[in-house]
């Protein structure tokens, strides 16, 4: 478990391969709650190859001295994260209570 936010991470590795490797991070919010999203690859032992980019919005809570994962949302392909990123702009730009 990651003590620190800085730390927390979505690297995972197996029998000396890197099944998932964090190709960058943003941390949305610190604190108590804390909320990191993701870009990473996954490793796919049929192709021998990394899967195209993939996200993840990982929510954390503190728990004593480690932080541990409450809730996470996988962001399927570029394409879901292109809507999510136009439907966000859609509603900032707007005025408040109007879409």
């Amino acid at each position: 478990m990651a003590e620190t936010i800085d730390d927390l991470t979505v690297n995972y590795e197996e029998d000396g391969v890197m099944l998932t490797k964090e190709l960058d991070k943003v941390i949305l919010t610190r604190g108590a709650w804390t909320t990191i999203i993701f870009r990473f690859v996954q490793w796919d032992p049929k192709k021998d190859a990394y899967s195209p980019d993939r996200y993840a919005i990982r929510r954390y809570k503190k728990s004593g001295d480690t932080y541990r994962v409450q809730s996470k949302f996988a962001i399927s392909s570029r394409d879901q994260a292109t809507k999510i990123v136009q439907a966000l702009n859609k509603w900032i730009e707007a005025p408040e209570g109007e879409a």
